[in-house]
């Protein structure tokens, strides 16, 4: 039976519930565990699919094609597990599934309630997604005290009066704030947070105890009084410089131990080996170089919105002990300056994004590149930005656009995907009046790169595979017109029918996909086009040539 851990949060949103439950994730799989995780969030949207960047950050996409949410991408990078859909759960989904049940008759005519029907589904999905597993760490989205959360946190109560202490526990995540004008670390706020868990029949066995600096003992001491909780399991979580670092706090706090022996798995669990951290939190604090790479995107002043992508730019240069240093541009500034605001980087990536506003610079942006051979790395919306560029500057089509912002365009050299082949081999067909929500080409597909292409040489392997997640595509008919122009159509899906990246020639370092690498990125391993990218940039800021090759 797989060992569960529920993972919740209270006082103020936002504590790194994800993060903390990914480190203890990853310390587990250190000591030899099989180890899964999950996410139930408590919004109503089915997934996180048309929500706001603003509101959501970004959305993560798992190989089989699910939108998540950004946690998900967390866990990723922490553990070796890869993810399904299974593994993120809405309300939403939820009462989608319990619906379509009441509606096939498969309650007999009963009264359809959120007890016992929404629990007994969120019961059946957390099962249905850990089975196989020693252990999964299973977050509830939220705080403690929302409406909305309550139907997962029932749900979770059962499962622990079903399945026994032995089995599943409960670790909850709360704020300790620092007051700086007294000069004092503040109890109160966990203190009500477990209370409010209490009354609806959680008691929590570990507490982690967010707080600006470590908790000092006479607080600790208080808090195990006022929550019932064993003062060892009351686990101080403090900032850290970099999050990679979370994992050595909280094995110093013997958390995963703690673990081990509330669920009984000390025969199972050896020594914790994290050797593979140490070795990314090393390159990241004694780096040999430095690079700054611009993000022209169009939602930087929520940077959630770009997590993984961030995450993989430092891991590129992590694999090659090179700090990344990120500078954030709104597309529109560098249409407003004419890209005066890149004169100062040494490489530029063009995330992904929908919709006109923006997109012109983004066009900008890669025009500047181009001419000033500066590295630059198109993802989805980033490519597309790229083929208009090389359209309407190289191969005389000055009315290219795409047709997701000009329906109507003389030159559409990217239109809207209407039928492509999935990984399993089923023909998908979208229209204009297709659903938004779910229905982009989403998840893992392979495609084949052309020999003698950067990109082979960068993956070092003729069929690659990565996450998607976009609705419009390279126009086919432009094919020839654009390879005469100069453009290079580095990879094809491998039917042959889509393009998936392209280059320039006599450029140090011009490459785009229509895919979006950052999701398969970790600090461990890195990703092969990321490390490419941030070598490039290191060899524009050196002048052509590299000082010093290392690898960490």
């Amino acid at each position: 039976m797989t060992r569960l851990i529920f993972v919740t949060g209270g006082v103020v949103s936002s504590l790194g519930k994800g993060i903390a439950a990914a480190s203890l994730a990853a310390i587990l799989e250190a000591r030899g565990l099989k180890i899964t995780m999950m996410k139930l969030d408590p919004y109503i949207n089915v997934d996180p699919g048309t929500m706001s960047p603003f509101q959501h950050g970004e959305v993560y996409v798992t190989d089989d094609g699910a939108e998540t949410d950004l946690d998900l991408g967390h866990y990723e990078r922490y553990v070796r597990t890869r993810l399904t859909r299974k593994n993120s759960i809405t309300t939403g989904r939820i009462y989608e599934n319990v619906i379509r049940k009441e509606r096939r008759g498969d309650y007999l005519g009963a009264t359809v309630q959120v007890i016992p029907h929404i629990t007994d589904e969120i019961k059946r999905c957390i099962f249905e997604a850990t089975d196989g597993f020693d252990v999964a760490l299973v977050e509830i989205g939220g705080t403690v005290g929302d409406i909305e959360s309550l139907p997962f946190l029932e749900a979770i109560r059962q499962i622990r009066s079903d399945r026994g202490r032995e089995n599943a526990i409960f670790m909850h995540l709360t704020l300790v704030p620092y007051i700086a004008a007294a000069g004092e670390l503040k109890t109160k706020p966990t203190q009500h947070s477990v209370k409010e868990l209490r009354t609806i029949g959680i008691q929590p066995d570990i507490l982690l105890c967010r707080s600006e600096r470590p908790l000092p003992e006479g607080e600790r001491q208080k808090i195990a009084l006022f929550t019932n909780v064993d003062e060892r399991a009351v686990i101080s979580c403090v900032d850290v410089d970099n999050v990679y670092k979370l994992p050595f706090w909280l094995h110093e706090q013997k958390l995963d131990q703690i673990v081990i022996e509330k669920l009984r798995l000390e025969e199972m669990a050896k020594p914790a080996d994290l050797s593979e951290w140490a070795a990314a939190v090393d390159a990241a604090e004694n780096p040999i170089d430095e690079v700054t790479v611009a993000v022209v995107g169009k939602y930087v002043d929520h940077q959630d919105a770009y997590k993984s992508l961030s995450e993989a730019l430092k891991h590129g240069g992590l694999r090659q002990r090179t700090r990344v240093r990120l500078k954030w541009l709104e597309s529109e500034q560098v249409e407003a300056d004419n890209g005066k605001c890149l004169s100062d980087v040494d490489a530029i990536l063009v995330p992904g994004g929908f919709g006109d506003r923006g997109f012109e610079g983004k066009v900008l942006t890669s025009k500047y590149a181009r001419e000033n051979n500066i590295p630059y790395f198109g993802i989805c919306y980033g490519m597309q930005a790229a083929v208009v560029d090389v359209a309407r500057h190289l191969a005389g089509l000055p009315h290219a656009n795409t047709t997701e912002n000009d329906k109507n365009c003389i030159d559409p050299v990217i239109g809207l995907i209407t039928e492509w082949r999935t990984a399993s081999g089923d023909i998908e067909k979208r229209g204009e009046d297709s659903d938004l929500g779910g229905t982009m080409r989403l998840g893992l597909q392979e495609c084949r790169l052309k020999a003698g292409t950067k990109a082979r040489a960068m993956y070092g392997k003729d069929v690659v595979a990565e996450r998607h997640r976009h609705r419009y595509e390279f126009n086919n008919r432009y094919r020839n017109q654009l390879e005469e122009a100069g453009l290079i159509i580095s990879a094809k899906s491998m039917d042959d029918l889509l393009v998936e990246m392209i280059e320039l020639p006599n450029h140090p370092w011009f490459v785009a996909c229509q895919a979006h690498p950052e999701f398969l990125s970790t600090p461990r391993d890195g990703h092969p086009l990321f490390i490419g990218f941030i070598r490039a940039a290191r060899e524009y800021k050196a002048g052509g040539s590299l000082l010093k090759e290392v690898s960490a």
